[in-house]
């Protein structure tokens, strides 16, 4: 299949729904401006779409589900804000474009990142989106291990101990802790929404949990080796940052041709790990191939 393509109408179908979700000023004007800033800056839509995909390979219409998917796009964003700030990475590129906190003040950033982050719990509870599709004990359980894997025991727990890592020698299993945490929770937490809400038994969402777990940790190393080899224009973000903040990085640790060996095998495992499904899981398949080979 034509992944670019597939993945270009999926983004569109998210967005769409998240113009319609946010076309409506509201007051305070300034946080709503500086949450869409971010919003729509140009993200790839990945968290979502992924969702959407495992919804398909479980034999499902991704349609009923676009609400609940589009949520984890606000949970990802607001991260981003975060991570931007000064007191955490400094950033002043994100996507191309200035960061929020450069544009709208730190204050109104870390504001529009919490706005994002709460608004994204409440469509997640919109229970009456698919009533005939979606089975409430579903949805609970959905809604339940999304906190998780976006707060401390998840991303936030990631983050943390990423900031608290700067300049420490790299050892093998902090670094693993933070790459899972960080980025692949949020990942993996995406791809089981699909198999949650499709009510599937926990052999598939098995499955569903090795792939994403897998296709999370090659995401970030895929993303640690852009920072190296990349640049600041092919980026739109500061090319070379986790050098000069020292994180704890697969490059510094296993170098360049290990770690990209490394995010190789992992996409071969993530997909190996989709042998029960049919067809309809070849999105995904083709995803994982993706995002070890895109340049931004």
């Amino acid at each position: 299949m034509d992944i670019e393509t597939y993945l270009k109408e999926k983004r569109e179908l998210i967005d769409s729904y998240l113009e319609s979700y946010f076309n409506i000023p509201a007051e305070p004007l300034l946080l709503h401006k500086a949450m869409r800033y971010s919003l729509f800056a140009g993200g790839k839509r990945i968290r979502p779409i992924l969702a959407l995909s495992a919804y398909r390979a479980c034999g499902k219409d991704p349609k009923h589900i676009i609400p609940y998917a589009s949520a984890l796009e606000l949970i990802h964003t607001y991260s981003l804000i975060h991570d931007d700030l000064p007191s955490m990475d400094n950033d002043d590129l994100r996507r191309g474009k200035p960061t929020s906190h450069k544009v709208f003040g730190e204050a109104i950033a870390i504001l529009a990142g919490d706005a994002l982050l709460t608004e994204a719990f409440l469509m997640l509870a919109h229970n009456s989106l698919s009533p005939n599709e979606i089975k409430s004990t579903s949805l609970i359980r959905m809604i339940r291990e999304v906190a998780l894997s976006a707060g401390v025991l998840g991303m936030v727990g990631g983050q943390a101990l990423d900031i608290s890592s700067e300049n420490s020698k790299p050892d093998r299993d902090t670094l693993t802790f933070i790459h899972f945490h960080k980025t692949a929770a949020l990942i993996a937490v995406s791809v089981r929404m699909g198999g949650i809400l499709a009510d599937s038994d926990e052999n598939t969402l098995k499955s569903l949990t090795n792939y994403g777990e897998r296709i999370g940790l090659a995401f970030q190393i895929t993303d640690d080796i852009l920072n190296v080899e990349g640049n600041t224009e092919e980026l739109g973000k500061a090319a070379g940052s986790d050098a000069k903040m020292r994180k704890m990085t697969y490059p510094a640790f296993y170098g360049i041709e290990r770690s990209r060996q490394e995010a190789k095998n992992l996409v071969a495992e993530a997909i190996d790990a989709l042998a029960l499904f049919s067809s309809d899981a070849d999105p995904l398949r083709g995803i994982a191939r993706y995002l070890v080979q895109r340049r931004v």
